[in-house]
């Protein structure tokens, strides 16, 4: 019973460190920026991203599980080096999203405490720090994770009711759109399971002992379960948002996602959002510096038997960018479109492992994922084309 106990809080621990890593800092101003863009509309962006998000990570957790290998070595047996490269874009986009998520914690506390949001940054850089120094710290991870991402959930849950956002019109545009827009779409979707975020739940998985073809069941509910937490706190957000817009509220443009705590509870409002994006903020870092070391472990033995002190190297360094050159604003959402073009790449590389027998064995890839999996890929190289080719123009 204690290992059957074990292995259920290693699998919902997985899929809350994937989801708490995707709801960061950038999550939540994206989700605001693109609510006022497309009001009602930005229904339709959620549900699309949602069945996109699904497809990319059945995927990649399916074939990493029963592999049993990590994605940047999965990489490496389809094309020589490929895993290299794999892992040279993971960890630049960890860093760069962990400047920004280490600068949401620093806003956190200097909501709640009044400390300059450099301070702040540094004592929650210390605090994730804190985590990898236990001997167990996989367990502390998963759990300090789900408290988090309920905490976070439930306090924006009393906010969107609060805000009586018009849910008619939100559930009828979420079917029917009136607008659309690939660089939301892209953005969502690379925010949500592009980069290293996606990965964080299945490497997490292999570190926990589960994986082969028997446990393919329980990592895909795992993997389901994960963009269902990430998404419940999307569309709860998205919900509170569309509630004080519709209003005629005017978010602000320097921390939009504040506007509707502010709107609705005044300053103990902006102290609600203090602990959400504090929240929102320290998981990520975790997950992010979790994932990104994860990435390289495997290409050397002292690496690997040193892994925490290399996470808490990451911390450090994110943490130390942060506190003396700072970030600039506009990188919360362009890091999450960036991290769109990194999924068509490493979905791609994973869809040609699934059929390797040297890779996997003798499973037999489902040919609907095979399917679904390459129109998530070809359509997020698409789009993030487009959205690439629209940021050039608009210089």
């Amino acid at each position: 019973m204690p290992q059957q106990s074990s292995r259920r809080n290693a699998l919902l621990g997985a899929a809350f460190l994937m989801a708490t890593s995707a709801i960061g800092p950038g999550f939540l101003t994206q989700t605001a920026t693109f609510t006022q863009k497309l009001a009602a509309s930005f229904g339709f962006v959620i549900l699309l991203s949602i069945l996109l998000d699904i497809g990319a990570q059945l995927n990649i957790w399916r074939i990493i599980a029963v592999s049993e290998k990590r994605a940047q070595d999965i990489a490496n047996e389809v094309f020589p080096y490929a895993g290299y490269f794999l892992a040279l874009l993971i960890v630049m986009g960890g860093l760069a999203f962990n400047i920004g998520n280490v600068g949401g914690a620093g806003m956190g506390l200097n909501l709640l405490m009044g400390i300059t949001p450099e301070t702040g940054a540094i004592i929650s850089g210390a605090i994730a720090i804190g985590i990898f120094l236990f001997r167990e710290a996989g367990k502390v991870m998963d759990k300090f994770a789900q408290i988090m991402g309920f905490v976070m959930i439930a306090l924006t849950v009393y906010v969107a009711f609060q805000a009586s956002p018009p849910v008619g019109e939100a559930v009828a545009r979420t079917f029917v759109p009136e607008q659309l827009d690939a660089v939301a779409i892209v953005t969502l979707v690379g925010g949500t399971v592009g980069g290293y975020i996606t990965f964080a739940g299945a490497h997490r998985l292999l570190d926990a002992g589960i994986k082969g073809k028997d446990a393919l069941p329980e990592v895909s509910r795992s993997s389901v379960t994960a963009i269902l937490v990430a998404s419940v706190m999307r569309v709860v957000l998205f919900l509170a948002v569309l509630g004080v817009v519709s209003q005629g509220v005017a978010l602000d443009k320097t921390n939009p996602a504040a506007t509707p705590f502010q709107h609705i509870a005044g300053t103990w409002g902006l102290m609600i959002f203090g602990v959400v994006i504090w929240a929102a903020s320290i998981t990520s870092v975790i997950g992010a510096a979790y994932t990104s070391v994860s990435f390289i472990s495997g290409f050397s033995p002292s690496i690997e038997r040193n892994k925490n002190a290399w996470i808490i190297a990451f911390i450090v360094i994110s943490t130390a960018v942060l506190a003396t050159i700072g970030r600039p604003a506009q990188v919360l959402v362009l890091v999450g479109t960036l991290n769109g073009f990194i999924l068509p790449i490493a979905l791609g590389l994973i869809l040609l492992a699934a059929h390797k027998s040297k890779i996997v064995g003798d499973y037999k890839h489902p040919v609907w994922l095979t399917i679904f999996g390459a129109i998530v890929a070809i359509s997020m190289a698409v789009l993030s084309v487009q959205t690439f080719i629209k940021y050039l123009s608009s210089f």
